[in-house]
């Protein structure tokens, strides 16, 4: 059932005090006595349940994270391992070292100060080997 606004209760008429007629009890309520009608009550804002679920849905859940880090460790890890393979051949590809700077820009976490240092690291050992291609690896 829907409630609008400000409806008209059901037409009563209100009679005076004293005033009966036949067959009506002898009371009779005073107009001011009688309650006006419900004013119209503010709306619900249904933004705040939206807002509220589609903060629940952002929010990842511990499982989760853990499961993009290990993910991305891994990735990490790969790549490197085949930088390895490279380097043990003699010659490590440009593509190769690119491939490890776009890992290395989704493998950073902020709540890991040892783990960036690392990365910092490798990053860095990464733009030396392209600076000796001759190309410089922007920051």
């Amino acid at each position: 059932m829907r409630i609008q606004g400000k409806t008209p209760l059901s037409s009563m008429s209100y009679r005076a005090i004293g005033q009966r007629t036949q067959g009506s009890p002898a009371f009779a309520a005073e107009p001011a006595a009688m309650p006006e009608a419900a004013t119209g009550a503010a709306p619900v804002v249904a933004g705040a349940a939206i807002e509220a679920l589609l903060a629940l849905q952002g929010a990842d859940d511990p499982l989760r994270q853990r499961r993009k880090a290990v993910r991305r460790g891994t990735t990490l890890l790969d790549t490197l391992e085949d930088i390895k393979s490279d380097l043990l051949v003699g010659r490590v590809s440009e593509g190769r070292l690119n491939q490890l700077l776009a890992v290395i820009g989704q493998a950073r976490e902020k709540t890991l100060p040892a783990l960036d240092a690392v990365i910092d690291d490798i990053e860095l050992r990464a733009r030396v080997e392209l600076a000796k291609f001759g190309r410089y690896a922007e920051a």
